[in-house]
C-alpha cells in the first residue's frame, strides 16, 4: 500500500501532539523554509530558538564541511583531544566572567540542565532545588522536576524529590533559599511563560541570597543565549553572574549542541569520587563544535549585537494593534499577549496560511512568539510584520 510522507511522518514518527504543522519542508535558506508543494515560509521562530543565523549560513556549512573532511565522531566525550572542540572552548571562556572556565558539552538543553543539577548536588553535598514558577527547563526528569507546568508533569510522577519552587520578582520568597539549599536555577529571561523580564534589583538579591547561603546559582539560557537578546548571554544585561551556565539550542547552529560551564575546580569533582561522575558519548561532537565556532564568530563580530537591539526595537514598532494585551521583548525575543488562548490559535494559524510561522508558548498559551533568525532583513521584517498585523486585524474584528 502507498504511504506518502505525511502518512509515514504521523504513522512511523512518534509524535508530541494531535496539531503538527505538517509542513513538509524540502529546503531551508535563510529565513525561509521552503516546502515540497513550492511555497515558501518566513521561520520567524528560528525552529524555536535555534537558527539564530537563519537556515544554512554559509560561514557554517563551510564550517561543518571542513570539519568532515577530517573526522565525525572518534570517541565517548573526554578522552581525546580535538581541535574544533577546543576552539569552542577558547571562543567560549574568552567571553565569559573569569570564574565560566570550565565547560563541559553535551547534546541538549535538557542534558546541560541534567548536569548542572548533578554538580550542584556534588558541589555543595546538598540535595534541596529550587526553580521559579513559570519556568521550563527540559523534559527529562531533572529538568522536568525543576520545570513548573503542572499540566505537563502530573502524568510522569513521581519527579525528583526535594523541589520547591519561587515566585519570579517577589523578595519575601528568597527565604526560602537555606543552608539546605543546592542549587537555584533561573532562566535568564523566561521563554516558554512568554518571555519574562526579572527585575534589576530581584536578580542582584537572588545572587545575594545564593551568596550567602552557598547555594549555587545557575543560569538557564537555552533560549535567551547566542546573541538572541542582543548580548552574547541576556546575564550580561544585569550584571549578575551565575556559578553554572547552562546553553545549548542556538549553540550548536543548527547541529545538536548544548554545555553547562562552571568553575574548573567545581567541574574537576566529575572525575573522582566516584570517577567518570558524569559521562556522555556524543557530547563534543566536532561537527557540532565546529558549527558553534563559525555561529559564534559571526555574532562577535562588529555591531552585529547591536544590530539585533535594532531589529527588535523595529518590529515592535511596527507590530500594533488595540488587541494587544502587551508585548514583552528583549533583543529579538518576543511575546505579543492577547486576552485568550483562542485568539493566539487563530492568529497562529492565520499567519502560517499567509506564509509567516509564529508559535505560541506551552505555559503562556494566550501569547504568542517570534523570535526571528538574528539575519533577518529591513525588508524581511517589513514584510513579515505586515503579514502579522493582516492577521490580527482579521481575527480581532
Amino acid at each position: 500500500m502507498y504511504q506518502s510522507d505525511k502518512d509515514i511522518f504521523l504513522n512511523n514518527i512518534a509524535q508530541t501532539s494531535p496539531f503538527p504543522f505538517l509542513l513538509e519542508v524540502e529546503s531551508a535558506n535563510g529565513i525561509y523554509l521552503n516546502t515540497k508543494d513550492g511555497k515558501s515560509y518566513m521561520d520567524l521562530i528560528s525552529g524555536v530558538a535555534v537558527s539564530n543565523l537563519g537556515h544554512q549560513h554559509p560561514k557554517i556549512v563551510d564550517a561543518v564541511k571542513k570539519q568532515l573532511e577530517k573526522h565525525m565522531h572518534i570517541m565517548v566525550y573526554g578522552e581525546y583531544v580535538q581541535s574544533s572542540v577546543n576552539k569552542l572552548a577558547k571562543i567560549l571562556t574568552d567571553n565569559l566572567p573569569q570564574h565560566l572556565n570550565s565547560i563541559y558539552f553535551c547534546n541538549s538543553g535538557a542534558e546541560s540542565i541534567e548536569g548542572a543539577l548533578k554538580l550542584a548536588k556534588r558541589v555543595t553535598g546538598r540535595t534541596e532545588m529550587l526553580a521559579f514558577r513559570g519556568a521550563y527547563h527540559g523534559s527529562t526528569h531533572g529538568a522536568l522536576s525543576i520545570s513548573s507546568n503542572e499540566n505537563k508533569k502530573y502524568r510522569f510522577r513521581p519527579l525528583l524529590p526535594d523541589v520547591g519552587f519561587l515566585r519570579l520578582n517577589n523578595f519575601e520568597d528568597l527565604s526560602l533559599i537555606t543552608k539546605r539549599t543546592a542549587c537555584v536555577v533561573i532562566e535568564s529571561i523566561q521563554g516558554d511563560a512568554g518571555v519574562r523580564i526579572p527585575e534589576q534589583n530581584f536578580l542582584e538579591a537572588l545572587r545575594k541570597k545564593c551568596t550567602e547561603t552557598g547555594a549555587l546559582l545557575i543560569m538557564d539560557e537555552i533560549q535567551s543565549g547566542i546573541g538572541r537578546t542582543a548580548k552574547l548571554f541576556a546575564f550580561e544585561h544585569f550584571g549578575v553572574e551565575p556559578d553554572i551556565l547552562c546553553t545549548a539550542k542556538a549553540l550548536g547552529g543548527g547541529l545538536p549542541l548544548g554545555a553547562f560551564i562552571a568553575d574548573k575546580y567545581q567541574m574537576d569533582l566529575f572525575t573522582k569520587n566516584p570517577m567518570l561522575g558524569h559521562i556522555n558519548t556524543f557530547g563534543g561532537n566536532p561537527m557540532s563544535c565546529a558549527a558553534a565556532v563559525a555561529t559564534l564568530e559571526v555574532i562577535l563580530e562588529g555591531d552585529f549585537l547591536e544590530e539585533v537591539e535594532r531589529k527588535g526595537a523595529k518590529i515592535e514598532e511596527l507590530i500594533s494593534h488595540a488587541a494587544i494585551v502587551d508585548v514583552r521583548r528583549k533583543g529579538l525575543m518576543f511575546a505579543f499577549e492577547f486576552e485568550t488562548d483562542e485568539i493566539v490559535n487563530k492568529i497562529v494559524q492565520e499567519c502560517l496560511a499567509n506564509g509567516v510561522i509564529c508559535f505560541w508558548f506551552l505555559s503562556c498559551p494566550n501569547s504568542f512568539r517570534i523570535a526571528p533568525p538574528l539575519t533577518i532583513t529591513d525588508e524581511e521584517i517589513e514584510k513579515a510584520c505586515k503579514i502579522i498585523n493582516t492577521a490580527i486585524k482579521k481575527v480581532v474584528k
